[in-house]
């Protein structure tokens, strides 16, 4: 006795239990590398220039 089995996958049932349709996309990790870099020297000159306003505001206008 011989038993077929077909499966047949469901693309409804993923989307209601909240699955994307779309696969999810990862970054390269040059990618990373460059976007880490970028946030890390951008933050870097903030919190200078943020010293500097404070410097100027406090020490250097004490006469």
């Amino acid at each position: 006795m011989a038993t077929n089995i077909t499966i047949i996958k469901d693309a409804g049932a993923n989307t209601a239990r909240g699955a994307s349709q779309t696969p999810a996309r990862k970054l390269p990790g040059w990618l990373w590398f460059i976007a880490l870099w970028c946030f890390g020297v951008g933050s870097a000159v903030s919190l200078g220039f943020a010293f500097k306003l404070l410097m100027n505001a406090t020490l250097f206008a004490v006469k």
